[in-house]
């Protein structure tokens, strides 16, 4: 019986340590290739004959990722969480996605500006607006540690993305461009994002496949018109036909997109938010390195120190900056 139950406590630590592997798998590979995909597609060079071109249509391809988002939400809502209702209010979900699209267009249009090792230690300074949106807005507290954490985040960034002038003849060199301009821009919109969430979940108990699907299917409607209004749509269609092999990267970026958002839910609800965490982190900083090695983003030796600092700093946040949890007697 013994030798039974021990058998039996072995082969469910198995199950788990599998499950972790898959989960861990999926997030790295999925948010990896999508990185890879995301910067092939906006920095990339497009030739034929003489004539070269960048990609400048960022609106219409968050316009395509948001579908594809809205397309995998219904089908993971249509599958498992059918008996589930949704009773959060439809103009909170605009009001979100105005600032998600938001957020959303004006990183893939940094990349425009900036390498992506910039754009990715960038975008980790996330919790920096969500918390300052949060206690001025929400009135949240936060513990100290969380604060020493956000601290160490704005230092990293700050030595990452300080370029000394090496002259005024040269006029090349920049402290803050319009790359970091537009970073800093879609980081305000992600802490606006977090706080309009934080209100979906506290006040309605909206589940994280009805808020994607519905935050991505009003960003499909207000990018929609938009594109149309501003004729970026026919613009990229024409680019399109003369680069046809866009079409399968764009694609398989928003698959990877939806696909990746995922595994991140599926590894909350197994292993709670501080593994998600971890696994996220460690897929950022490999990221970045990936971004080094295959399209030949140099960095310094500061640089490198200020993105040690970031994931430092998002690291003991996921530890040890979550506030206390409340006990009932």
């Amino acid at each position: 019986m013994a030798a039974a139950k021990g058998t039996e406590k072995a082969s469910l630590l198995q199950n788990e340590r599998l499950r972790l592997l898959v989960c861990f798998l999926g997030v790295f590979v999925c948010y990896f290739y999508y990185g890879i995909l995301q910067e092939t597609i906006t920095r990339g060079d497009y030739q034929k004959g003489d004539k070269k071109e960048k990609f400048t249509y960022a609106t219409t391809l968050v316009f395509i990722q948001c579908i594809i988002n809205a397309v995998f939400a219904k089908i993971l809502i249509q599958f498992f969480e059918q008996s589930r209702s949704d009773h959060t209010r439809n103009w909170l979900y605009g009001v979100c996605s105005l600032s998600y699209l938001g957020a959303m267009v004006s990183s893939n249009s940094a990349l425009q500006y900036v390498n992506y090792p910039t754009q990715v230690l960038g975008k980790s300074c996330k919790p920096i607006p969500v918390m300052v949106l949060g206690v001025t807005i929400l009135r949240k507290k936060y513990p100290l540690a969380k604060y020493l954490c956000v601290l160490l985040i704005v230092t990293g960034v700050a030595m990452f993305m300080y370029k000394p002038k090496k002259g005024v003849a040269s006029g090349d060199e920049h402290v803050f461009g319009f790359g970091e301009m537009l970073l800093l821009l879609s980081l305000t919109l992600d802490g606006l994002t977090g706080v309009a969430q934080d209100h979906m979940r506290a006040h309605y108990q909206t589940g994280p496949n009805h808020m994607m699907l519905n935050i991505n299917l009003w960003s499909t409607l207000v990018l929609g018109l938009g594109v149309l209004w501003t004729g970026e749509v026919w613009e990229f269609l024409a680019f399109a036909d003369r680069y046809p092999y866009i079409i399968y990267n764009i694609l398989l970026f928003g698959l990877t997109s939806a696909l990746g958002q995922t595994f991140i839910f599926m590894t909350v609800v197994y292993f709670g938010p501080l593994t998600c965490s971890i696994i996220t982190t460690t897929r950022k900083f490999f990221t970045i390195l990936g971004s080094v090695l295959l399209f030949g983003n140099v960095m310094s030796g500061m640089q490198w120190v200020g993105t040690a600092l970031v994931f430092l700093g998002l690291g003991l946040d996921a530890k040890f900056g979550k506030a206390p949890k409340k006990t009932t007697h």
